[in-house]
Order: C-alpha cells, then sequence, then structure tokens
C-alpha cells in the first residue's frame, strides 16, 4: 500500500495499532493477516475495562504512541539524489521492530481477554495519537509561528520545493510537504497525550513514536527538521491541567545535538529541570550558535537565568567519538545526583538516538545497552513517571534496537549486563567543568570543588587542617610534641601542625624520624 493511501483513511484505521495497518509497501506481503490488538469500538471497551482491573490490582502496563499518519510528513523533492535523513521510515522500523519481539499484540482479538487476565503487563498499552490543538501548540509557540506551519497545506508543490530549497542548509535544516503540518500535529499531540497518560496513572510509563521531531523548533521558528517542539507543548499542557500532580518536570535529552528549543523555552522556569547531553565541539556541532550572541547555546557555562537559574545543565562534549563510558559517568556524576535533588514529578526523555552506534551522522558509539541503563536509573525518579518522545536517530537499524532496549526497560525487564569502556580523558575534563559550573546551586556537585582563595575569603577551614590540628593537640597532651616552626613564610600555613618533634630534639645525638601520609 502506498502511503498516500493512508492518507484516505480515517483516524482509527490509519493507527499502527488498528485493522488493515501497514507496515509501509516493503512489508505488504507478510502483513496481510496480522490484526493488531485495540482495533475497535468494542476492543477500546476492553481496554478501558482490563484497565480498571489493573489499577484495583495496583498492575499498569507501558504505553505505546503510535500513528501512521505521520509517516506523510515527506520532501516534497522527489529527484533521484533527494533523500533525505528524517526519513518517514524511522518510526516505521521502530515500530516494526516492537512487533517483531513481541511487545506489542499481533493475535487474534479473542484471545486477548485470557492473556490479559494471566498476564496484564505483556504488552505495550494503545495510546491513540491525535491532533493537538491550536491552545495546546501556543502554551510553547507564538501564533505566528503555527500560522506559518498551518499555511504549508496551502502551497503548491513548486512552491513547498523552493521552500525547501530555502530552507534545506545551515542552522534551518528543513524540508518541507503538503502534509507537514497535520504531521507535526500529530506528532505533537502524541507527546502530549503519552505525557498525560503516565501523569494520571492510565500507564506507568510509555513510549511515543512520533515524528516530526522537536526539540530544535524554537518558540517562533522551525528548525533541524522540527516544526512544533513536542515535549515542551506535552508539559506546559501536563502542567497547565494538572497542577497538584505534576508541577516539576526533568526534561533529560540525550539526543546527539544540543536542544537548543527546548533550552530557550524553560531557560528562566524554575520547575523545568532541562538536561542536554550532546556534541558541542566549542560551538560548532549543530546547531551550533545562535545568530543572536544573547541567545545561550549548548556551552557548558549557559546554566539558565533569572528564577531558573541552575536548572539548565548542559554536558557538551568536546567531540563525536563519545559511547557508554561516557554516557555512563554523565549519568552516575551529573544527571542521577542533580535528577534526585530536583525530585521531579515526571520525568521526559527527549530521546534522540543518532548517539547511537552505527548513526554515521551522529559519530557516536551509545550501545543498546546503554540505553536500557540509562532509562533503568531515570525509572527510579517520579515514582516511575517516565515519557520518552522520540526525537532525532537516522540509521534505522541502530534506531530500531535502541528504542526496542529502552521498551523492553520501560516494561519491566532487567538491562543487560554491559562493559563500560574507559573515560575518555577530554570528556572527564568536561564533566568537572560541569560541576564546577553547577556547584553553586547543587547541594550534590559541591564537595571538593571549593578553591584556596574562595575557602580563604569565606573564613572557613579545609578538613585536613581540622584533623592535623586534633592530632597536634593529642600527640601533645600524650608525649609533649610540639610543632616544628617551617622557616619560610610562604610555606608556613601549608605545612602548620604537620612537623611534630619531642622538646629534646636538639639535645639528642640519635634522631628517629617516622615520615607517613596525613
Amino acid at each position: 500500500m502506498d502511503i498516500e493511501d493512508h492518507h484516505m483513511r480515517d483516524a482509527e484505521e490509519a493507527n499502527g495499532f488498528g485493522p488493515g495497518s501497514s507496515n509501509g509497501a516493503e512489508d505488504d506481503d507478510d502483513t496481510g493477516s496480522e490484526r493488531l490488538v485495540y482495533e475497535d469500538d468494542k476492543g477500546h471497551d476492553l481496554q478501558e475495562l482490563a484497565l480498571e482491573q489493573l489499577r484495583r490490582r495496583g498492575l499498569l502496563p507501558t504505553g505505546c504512541c503510535y500513528d501512521d499518519r505521520m509517516k506523510l510528513h515527506m520532501n516534497a523533492d522527489f529527484s533521484p539524489n533527494a533523500h533525505h535523513p528524517e526519513d518517514p521510515r524511522r518510526i516505521h522500523e521502530i515500530f516494526k521492530a516492537f512487533k517483531k519481539v513481541g511487545l506489542v499484540y499481533t493475535g487474534p482479538q479473542a484471545e486477548l481477554p485470557r492473556i490479559l487476565k494471566e498476564c496484564p503487563t505483556r504488552y505495550m498499552w494503545r495510546i491513540p495519537a491525535r491532533p493537538a490543538t491550536r491552545e495546546e501548540i501556543c502554551l510553547a509557540h507564538s501564533t505566528e509561528h503555527l500560522a506559518w506551519v498551518e499555511r504549508l497545506e496551502t502551497l503548491s508543490t513548486a512552491e513547498l520545493r523552493e521552500l525547501t530549497k530555502q530552507f534545506d542548509q545551515g542552522r534551518e535544516s528543513l524540508y518541507v510537504g503538503s502534509m507537514s503540518y497535520p504531521a507535526a500535529l500529530l506528532s505533537a499531540g502524541g507527546a502530549i497525550d503519552t505525557c498525560k497518560n503516565v501523569v494520571t496513572g492510565q500507564v506507568k510509563n510509555a513510549f511515543a513514536v512520533i515524528r516530526p521531531p522537536g526539540h530544535h523548533a524554537e518558540s517562533d521558528a522551525p528548525m533541524g527538521f522540527c516544526f512544533f517542539n513536542n515535549v515542551p507543548v506535552a508539559v506546559r499542557v501536563c502542567q497547565q491541567d494538572y497542577p497538584d500532580i505534576c508541577r516539576k518536570v526533568l526534561i533529560l535529552d540525550w539526543d546527539v545535538h544540543h536542544g537548543n528549543g527546548i533550552q530557550n523555552m524553560f531557560y528562566d522556569d524554575p520547575n523545568v529541570l532541562y538536561i542536554s547531553i550532546h556534541v558541542y565541539q566549542n560551538g560548532e556541532f549543530y546547531p551550533g550558535k545562535p545568530p543572536n550572541p544573547e541567545t545561550p547555546d549548548g556551552g557548558i557555562e549557559n546554566c539558565g537565568a533569572g528564577a531558573g537559574v541552575g536548572k539548565n545543565i548542559n554536558i557538551g562534549w568536546h567531540d563525536q567519538g563519545m559511547g557508554d563510558g561516557e554516557y555512563m559517568a554523565a549519568f552516575q556524576k551529573i544527571v542521577m545526583p542533580i535528577a534526585k535533588e530536583f525530585n521531579p514529578d515526571l520525568v521526559v526523555i527527549s530521546a534522540g538516538f543518532d548517539a547511537a552506534d552505527g548513526d554515521e551522522l551522529g559519530g557516536c558509539f551509545v550501545t543498546p545497552p546503554c540505553y536500557a541503563h540509562m532509562t533503568h536509573m531515570l525509572m527510579s525518579l517520579a515514582d516511575g513517571k517516565v515519557a520518552v518522545c522520540l526525537e532525532g536517530g537516522y540509521n534505522l537499524t541502530a534506531i530500531s534496537n535502541s528504542a526496542v532496549a529502552v521498551a523492553r526497560t520501560l516494561m519491566g525487564e532487567p538491562p543487560s549486563k554491559m562493559a563500560i569502556p574507559k573515560l575518555n580523558k577530554e570528556a572527564a575534563r568536561a564533566l568537572a567543568k560541569v560541576q564546577a559550573y553547577q556547584a553553586p546551586y547543587w547541594e550534590c556537585m559541591r564537595p571538593g570543588i571549593v578553591n584556596v582563595p574562595s575557602m580563604h575569603s569565606l573564613q572557613a577551614s579545609r578538613l585536613h587542617d581540622v584533623i592535623r590540628n586534633a592530632q597536634r593537640q593529642m600527640l601533645q597532651e600524650k608525649h609533649n610534641m610540639i610543632p616544628l616552626y617551617v622557616q619560610r613564610d610562604h610555606l608556613y600555613k601549608s605545612f602548620e601542625n604537620q612537623v611534630l618533634v619531642t622538646p629534646l630534639l636538639h639535645a639528642s645525638r640519635r634522631l628517629l624520624v617516622i615520615i607517613h601520609d596525613p
């Protein structure tokens, strides 16, 4: 079935969980007999009934949001060399992988009640995608920007091609098509309902397999394959609709590119902690430095502003080539300590998989087990309320394997054992810089980072000085030992109480010198 045929179907049929849903033209031959669960009103009623039973038993499934119609956003340039990394097949391959490994039910409808009774959390639970409303989009975007994206529907093919030629270069890096607007609305709406289902306890956690991605989109402009910034829109909706149970939100962005749009939307917000792990290359790696020098980029030194100071954390690598060792170190040294101190009500992962091993665009080497371990650590926060929203990732095999690892972890499988390589020295220096910049705002970042001049200005004492003074007093009381003056003024304070002698030192013919580590 051609993708244009999906355009003619209604929302229920176009949904990947519905009847006759295509896995793409290349799969038509082997999917004719497949029927996914929840494919009609009766099936949907069964969902609600079963879900109520799960609530009473304290068992909740993992949610999954997917809709074929998001594949309708495609490049208007149909020339032989028009291939673009933000390919409609990205979400298709992920969802196909979910089905292949048994995360999504594909069997007969009649078997479902028995399966749910025996194992309520065996399969992912359907979260239907729906278009975001204008009001929801405008919680994060200007009305002018919404109107610009909406206008794409009215343009001719020639106009769309010309616009793509204009935008698909440099920092904008965007292609447009006649279905870009409805697909972008579905992507944002899918993120919204994924997060809402997690917040309200309809599911324990969820994965939104959505496109076009969002984290580069600014409040007033599209950018970097992105039209609407899905995660900020979803976070704003949840904070607005559920202020009592969703006040503080952690957004963890592990896409290889800095999420400039998310950063700028929450830069002065004290209730949203944004942590981005990305390649920075001194501002040379995409998205690079913004045209306005007053706008912060992905540099480590940019920590937020106003009431939101300390709530923006950039872990920017010096170069590509980072892998499991660097990402696990970032999580253990920076991400998790700060996240626990922040204590969020909801965790949203901006899950780009372009840092995955095999993605040539990202040039990094993060493995599926590493993504699983990072997900597992984040699941210890916010009572396990974790919503994963797809961002980038352009190698179809790498993105599918990584997404499956994350989904399996969300569903309760323990992460695979992994060998952690040695930490890159430059990456270690970057993590130390992050700690230093964030130390004024987070207790967990402070040990060991106060320098001596700052200590003196605070009239503070170093711990080893306190210990040595106590040792001097003890040795003086027991053995009448006294400190020996070091006759160099610039060294005296450093070695005070470090050299102790008995009173008969000058009269003794034999000396016993004991040297030991402090």
